[in-house]
This record gives C-alpha cells, structure tokens and sequence, in this order.
C-alpha cells in the first residue's frame, strides 16, 4: 500500500476490531517507515519493527488494549 493508505487502514482495523493484539501492515511506499512509528507514538501502541519482504516492507505494531485507533 501507498502512503498514505497503511495508516489509514492500521487505524480503521484497530478501531473496527477492538480485541487486536497485533497488526501487520504491508507496504510498498518507504515513507511507512516513518509514518507507522509516527502514528504508534501518538496513539500509545507499540512499533515492534518491521521486515522488507518481496517488494514491500512488513510492519509489526503492538495494539496498547483500551486505546482508541482514531485517526491516521
């Protein structure tokens, strides 16, 4: 996915499935890198790091419990 698309998706899913523990976002767009970190640190989740793959780069986040997603 595009920026900026993952986050808008990453808190969609946390936000529509509030039992999540951990997501893994995959994105093509290098601009993820930071903007993933970004939106953890200003919703209190985690960024547990991420892994490039066959074209695009795995992203690990940590949902904090009882936090809401709002917002990309």
């Amino acid at each position: 996915m595009r920026c900026p698309l993952p986050v808008i998706r990453l808190a969609r899913l946390v936000s529509d499935h509030p039992g999540v523990v951990e997501v893994t976002v995959l994105a093509t767009d290098p601009a993820a890198a930071h903007d993933i970190p970004a939106w953890c640190r200003m919703r209190g989740h985690r960024y547990l790091g991420a892994q490039e793959g066959d074209g695009h780069t795995a992203h690990r986040v940590g949902i904090r419990p009882n936090r809401p997603a709002t917002g990309p």
